[in-house]
């Protein structure tokens, strides 16, 4: 029954459709992105483990993040005093520069692979933890037409961090609340493992 609860919802949010403006300039969005450059990186690629890397995200969940941070759907005081500089019309240039950014491969740690792998492949059936593999792909690319976003590459501490404030509901801006229902099954061993994996990930 939980499977089908899943499917089903998967289901629902690939038919999502999504008011986001489309046709971003990366030269424009170049331009405009300088100040992202210090905790993102020049190329979206972040220097830092804390900061998410943005090169290669699908742009219109580029477009959401900054949307929702700006409405207060997203909390985070440093990046809604960022996101406010930006008007309506830069947000689509940012994403599409972004966008079209090559992220650098990373590297999971051997003695986390195993678990990391089997978490995002399979899942885990006892604790009802449904595989990441199914919304964001075998090569961890996403799925941009349903809004599920691209992650093999992404800074491991980031994606750990993100999936424990989806667990104590910090986060909520993810879609008919697919994330929450995963993460607050997860343990922080278990985010650590697939977090890892997800950055060695391609």
């Amino acid at each position: 029954m939980k499977k089908l609860l899943f499917a089903a919802t998967c289901m629902l949010i690939t038919m999502t459709v999504y008011a986001f403006a489309e046709g971003g300039d990366p030269a424009k969005g170049k331009e405009k992105s300088m100040a992202c450059a210090a905790c993102h990186g020049a190329d979206g690629n972040s220097p830092t483990p804390i900061w998410p890397s943005l090169a290669g995200q699908h742009a219109p969940y580029i477009e959401k993040q900054l949307k929702d941070f700006l409405a207060g759907a997203r909390k985070n005081e440093q990046m809604s005093a960022m996101a406010s500089v930006l008007t309506q019309d830069d947000i689509p240039h940012v994403a599409a520069y972004y966008a079209s950014q090559s992220i650098r491969p990373g590297a999971a740690r051997k003695e986390l692979v195993k678990t990391g792998e089997k978490l995002y492949r399979a899942g885990d059936s006892k604790s009802g933890i449904a595989a990441c593999m199914g919304c964001h792909g075998p090569a961890g690319k996403g799925n941009m037409p349903a809004g599920f976003p691209s992650l093999h590459g992404q800074q491991a501490t980031y994606t750990a961090t993100q999936l424990k404030t989806y667990k104590s509901g910090d986060r909520s801006n993810d879609l008919n609340s697919v994330m929450r229902l995963i993460a607050a099954r997860m343990t922080d061993s278990q985010m650590e493992a697939v977090a890892d994996y997800i950055q060695g990930l391609y």
